[in-house]
């Protein structure tokens, strides 16, 4: 069964280059955007992000490849404002999985940014031919986000405990269901 991916609201997630990524994990915002190809809000320098950019700046030094796919900016067409931060958690895996994260600033959430940006991952995700399995862990108390992954067929497949993010519900998608 093939399910149709219409964004509601016109994004893009931009990448950002390892200057950008390592003033975000430095919680340095001026920096972050004189390096970033957007003006960065606060939201994106924040103390609870600078172990994800940290992690992310690290990923694409001892990886460059990985930096196609890794957290970029959630960017509103419409506003011209960055909104949130979206992307893989790299490229796929020996088994063809990629696992999506994202998160939007709580000043334009529940306007269907989080629900386009995963429209834009999973049409990445079914045109690249080395992707069979899309991933997403949740955390239980993340309703939203559980529902949102749950309209796109996401299925509960176990639990992890992540070393951020505490105990986390893994839910999986094969990408075939979004191949046109």
């Amino acid at each position: 069964m093939s399910q149709a991916i219409t964004a509601a609201r016109q994004v893009r997630i931009l990448q950002l280059g390892a200057g950008a990524l390592r003033a975000l994990a430095d919680g340095d915002l001026v920096a972050a955007n004189l390096h970033s190809p957007v003006a960065l809000t606060p939201y994106f320098a924040g103390p609870h992000w600078s172990s994800v950019w940290r992690m992310r700046s690290e990923q694409v030094v001892s990886d460059p490849a990985s930096a196609d796919w890794i957290t970029g900016v959630v960017w509103c067409e419409e506003l011209a404002v960055a909104v949130g931060r979206a992307g893989f958690h790299g490229p796929p895996d020996g088994a063809g999985m990629v696992e999506v994260g994202y998160a939007i600033d709580p000043a334009h959430r529940r306007r269907g940014y989080a629900r386009a940006a995963l429209e834009l991952m999973l049409g990445r995700a079914a045109h690249d031919p080395r992707v069979r399995t899309v991933r997403a862990s949740i955390g239980p108390a993340n309703l939203a986000s559980r529902n949102l992954v749950l309209q796109y067929g996401f299925v509960e497949v176990g639990e992890q405990r992540d070393d951020d993010d505490g105990l986390e519900v893994v839910y999986e998608v094969s990408s075939a269901t979004f191949r046109a």
